[in-house]
Parts: C-alpha cells; sequence; structure tokens
C-alpha cells in the first residue's frame, strides 16, 4: 500500500470491478484508447493486474480517494511495449469527475517514487497516444520529458516520456 496526502494506492481486489469498470467503460475518459471497456474486458484488467502483482510484485493499483474511501482511477508499473522494447511504465487512470484536481500527478509520483525506491530499473517511461494531452500533462508534472515519437499501430503516433534513476535522484535533494 502507498499513501499520499490525499490518496491510498492499494493491490485491486475482485470488490473492486464495478468502480472500474464505471471509469473503464466511459467513452470520454477511454476516448484515447480503441474502445471503452466492456464488463468482461474491466474484469480481464483486474485479472491481469493480480497477475501482475504476483509475476512482478506490482502492476496497477487501485487508487482510493482517502477522503471518501471511494475507488477513483488506477496508477502503477506495469511493463509495457514501447517502440519494440519492453519497459517500465507508469500508468494511471482517473475518473473524470476528479480530472484537474492534481490527483492523478499525485498518485504517479508516488508511484514513481515507489518504483525507484523497490525497483532495479534506472528508467521509468510513460506513453501515450500523441492526442493525449491530459496524460502527457501528467507525465511532464512528475518530472517526465519526452524522449521519443514513433508510430504505433494501436495508436497511429505514440509519444514516449520519461525519467532517470539520476534525475529522480537530484529532484529529491
Amino acid at each position: 500500500m502507498i499513501e499520499t496526502e490525499r490518496l491510498i494506492l492499494r493491490e485491486y481486489t475482485w470488490q473492486d470491478l464495478d468502480a472500474i469498470y464505471e471509469i473503464l467503460s466511459d467513452p470520454e475518459t477511454m476516448r484515447h484508447y480503441p474502445k471503452p471497456f466492456d464488463k468482461e474486458q474491466a474484469r480481464n484488467w483486474i485479472a491481469w493486474n493480480l497477475h501482475n502483482y504476483g509475476e512482478y510484485g506490482f502492476g496497477l493499483w487501485a487508487v482510493i480517494l482517502k477522503e471518501t474511501g471511494e475507488l477513483i482511477g488506477d496508477c502503477g508499473i506495469t511493463l509495457q511495449d514501447i517502440d519494440g522494447e519492453r519497459l517500465p511504465e507508469i500508468g494511471y487512470h482517473i475518473h473524470k469527475k476528479y480530472w484537474r484536481h492534481g490527483l492523478g500527478s499525485e498518485a504517479a509520483k508516488a508511484v514513481r517514487d515507489w518504483a525507484f525506491a523497490n525497483t532495479r530499473y534506472d528508467w521509468l517511461y510513460s506513453y501515450m497516444k500523441y492526442t493525449n494531452v491530459g496524460s502527457y500533462a501528467t507525465a511532464i508534472a512528475i518530472g517526465m520529458k519526452k524522449v521519443k515519437e514513433y508510430p504505433d499501430e494501436k495508436n497511429g503516433i505514440s509519444y514516449a516520456y520519461a525519467m532517470t534513476r539520476e534525475e529522480w535522484e537530484d529532484r529529491k535533494q
């Protein structure tokens, strides 16, 4: 479990299905994905993360708003194909009613700090469809810089943002 000023990040449970389905099935939230998720895809999303916890010791974690106990999204580390390389990526989805409150950045910063403190990765990435301004704004807010723009079958064009362990250590001082 990771705790910030306003959030708790914890492993998914099956009881989270309805809450994450509400987020991942929303057309506005998922406009940068091929399509919103149906209930089975949301179920598979949780199963994939449960597998990742066992396999890697991390995955996307449920983001809980401390004030209400509500699941408002997810954020964590997954291994993703970024321009043909399998790389550690900080990913995030926040319920649209909580956009522009700094909660995505707060969660992503906590995940960044956890990953550099608890893994051996010297680089952390976030990648997104080139039209996903909110996603790359979050990457920039946590100290990442754009390192690549590349053609991507899924997104047409993707942007990759990254931060090194050294950059993270310099920011801490």
